[in-house]
């Protein structure tokens, strides 16, 4: 199933010890009843199977959420993957990777004056039809004092 190793995951180690701690002795071949099933509701309270069983469905919770998100999952992971020549080539991941030209700063006719990037306090003001950067709240066109 997807998701962490179990040797990558220290929690699904410390799981996986505790099961195997739990069900030394008892016949393996046995399956664990589902957690909360009429099945595990009959095991005595102190029989090791039944916190096998709890601590088996406490990780599969864990690294899979509920029994609609692992069908979800395993709905997902049938699914046809689109084929790897369908995908971009290492010169177009370069090409897309490039640095583009900064955006220019333009400010619109009816919109606020827009703060200029480096220049705190600055603004670029539309002004008669031309762009004009003034220190924050003149909008006169005037030079600031």
């Amino acid at each position: 199933m997807n998701g962490p190793r179990t040797g990558d995951d220290p929690v699904a180690l410390w799981a996986s010890a505790r099961v195997t701690e739990l069900l030394d002795g008892q016949d393996v071949t046995v399956r664990l009843p589902k957690y909360g099933s009429a099945a595990w509701r009959q095991l005595a309270g102190d029989d090791p199977r039944r916190y096998a069983a709890t601590i088996t469905a406490a990780e599969m919770w864990r690294r899979f959420g509920d029994e609609d998100d692992l069908l979800q999952w395993f709905r997902e992971a049938h699914h046809a993957r689109p084929p790897l020549a369908s995908r971009k080539t290492l010169a177009e991941l370069n090409k897309a990777a490039k640095p583009k030209p900064a955006h220019q700063l333009r400010a619109a006719p009816g919109w606020p004056p827009v703060a200029i990037p480096g220049r705190p306090g600055w603004s670029r003001h539309l002004v008669n039809g031309e762009q004009v950067d003034l220190p924050h709240n003149n909008r006169s066109g005037a030079a600031a004092a």
